[in-house]
C-alpha cells in the first residue's frame, strides 16, 4: 500500500508518498480499505510543527471514511465490505488502515462515504462545542470564527439549528456568500483582530454569549472585548497559536475554555451518541457539510497548501486509486 508519510516537519514539501508494508489487523482491530480522507488544520500542524504522538517519522492524517476489508480476532459488530467512519486515528492518509474497532462507526443509508469522512472531526468537534463547550439556547448570540471553512460553516448550522443568532466572521469578501448560505445572521469580513466593536454594536451593547474562536493569537483579545459578563471564550485549535496572559489579562468576569480534540467523545458511548446526533442531522437536512476540494491522495501536499493559503471554504478531502498526477 501507499500512504503520505514526513520524515522531519516542515512545509508541505516534507510530505512523501511511499510505499509501506500492507498493515494486518491485531485482535481488536479492523483493516480498513480508504475512501476519503479528511484533511483538517491539525494535520497542518501535525507536519510543521509536530506535537504530542506527531513525532517524525510519522503516517499524517485523523479521519476519513472506508471499507471494512478484513477483521481481527474478537471483532463481532462489524464484517468485510461494512461501510465505516473513524474520529482521531492517526495515519489516515494511507490506502489501508488498521483501526481499533471500538473507534469505527458504521455509516448509515443515505449518508455517502464523502459527506460521513467529512464530518468526524470537524462535525463532532461543533457538536461539542454548541452542545457542551457552551449549549446555545434560543436567543443566544455566538460569534464563529472562520465560518466559510469546515468547523465554522458545521457550526454556524448547528447554532441555528439550536435556535441562536450567528455573527460569522470571514477572511475574505468572497467568503461571505458561503456563511450567509449556512444560516449565518450576519457576517462580517475581517482579517485578525478589532472587531468587537461591531459586534457590541449587533448586540445592542450587550456583547456576545460565546465565541468559537479558532482563529489563532491574533483574534484572541478581541474575541474576549466582544463578550458580555460571563459570557464564554472557545479558544479551540492549538494549532493556530496559544497565547499566553495572566488571568488579569481577562476581561471581566468571561469564561475561557480550551476545548481539546479528545474531550470531544472521550468514549466509546460519547463516539456513538455525538456520531448519531451528527448523521441525524445530515439525514433531517438540517446539517450539509460542503466538500469543496477533492485531491488524489498523492497529491495531499497540494491540499495542505491551499489549505494553508486560507482561499479555500468547506472540507477539503484526499481520495486514494486516482493515481499520482
Amino acid at each position: 500500500m501507499h500512504a503520505i508519510r514526513i520524515e522531519q516537519h516542515g512545509g508541505p514539501e516534507v510530505m512523501r508518498w511511499t510505499e509501506l508494508p500492507d498493515p494486518s489487523p491485531a485482535p481488536g482491530e479492523v483493516l480498513v480499505g480508504l475512501v476519503a480522507a479528511g484533511v483538517n488544520y491539525m494535520d497542518v500542524g501535525a507536519r510543521a510543527e509536530g506535537g504530542p504522538g506527531w513525532a517524525a517519522p510519522a503516517v499524517l492524517g485523523v479521519e476519513g471514511a472506508g471499507r471494512v476489508v478484513a477483521v481481527g480476532e474478537g471483532v463481532e459488530d462489524l464484517t468485510v465490505g461494512d461501510r465505516v467512519a473513524w474520529f482521531y486515528h492517526p495515519g489516515s492518509y494511507a490506502e489501508l488502515l488498521a483501526v481499533p474497532a471500538d473507534s469505527l462507526v458504521k455509516v448509515p443509508d443515505g449518508i455517502d462515504d464523502e459527506t460521513a469522512a467529512a464530518v468526524m472531526m470537524q462535525g463532532l468537534t461543533a457538536s461539542h462545542l454548541s452542545t457542551e463547550t457552551y449549549p446555545v439556547g434560543p436567543d443566544d448570540t455566538a460569534v464563529v470564527h472562520a465560518a466559510a471553512g469546515g468547523v465554522g460553516r458545521l457550526l454556524t448550522q448547528m447554532v441555528k439549528a439550536r435556535g441562536g443568532r450567528v455573527v460569522a466572521l470571514v477572511s475574505r469578501e468572497e467568503k461571505a456568500a458561503v456563511a450567509k448560505e449556512a444560516g449565518a445572521d450576519h457576517v462580517l469580513v475581517h482579517s485578525g483582530g478589532g472587531f468587537e466593536d461591531r459586534i457590541r454594536e449587533l448586540t445592542e451593547g450587550r456583547g456576545a454569549d460565546v465565541v468559537y474562536d479558532g482563529g489563532g493569537s491574533g483574534t484572541f483579545r478581541s474575541s474576549q472585548l466582544a463578550l458580555r459578563p460571563h459570557g464564554v471564550h472557545a479558544y479551540y485549535g492549538p494549532f493556530m497559536g496559544v497565547p499566553t496572559l495572566r488571568p488579569t489579562d481577562l476581561p471581566n468576569s468571561i469564561l475561557l475554555t480550551y476545548p481539546v480534540v479528545h474531550h470531544h467523545v472521550p468514549t466509546r458511548e460519547a463516539l456513538l451518541r455525538r456520531t448519531g446526533e451528527v448523521f441525524d442531522m445530515i439525514l433531517a437536512g438540517r446539517l450539509a457539510p460542503r466538500v469543496t476540494g477533492r485531491y488524489p491522495l498523492a497529491e495531499a501536499a497540494r491540499a495542505h497548501a491551499d489549505l494553508e493559503s486560507r482561499r479555500t471554504t468547506g472540507k477539503l478531502l484526499l481520495l486514494p486509486g486516482q493515481g499520482r498526477a
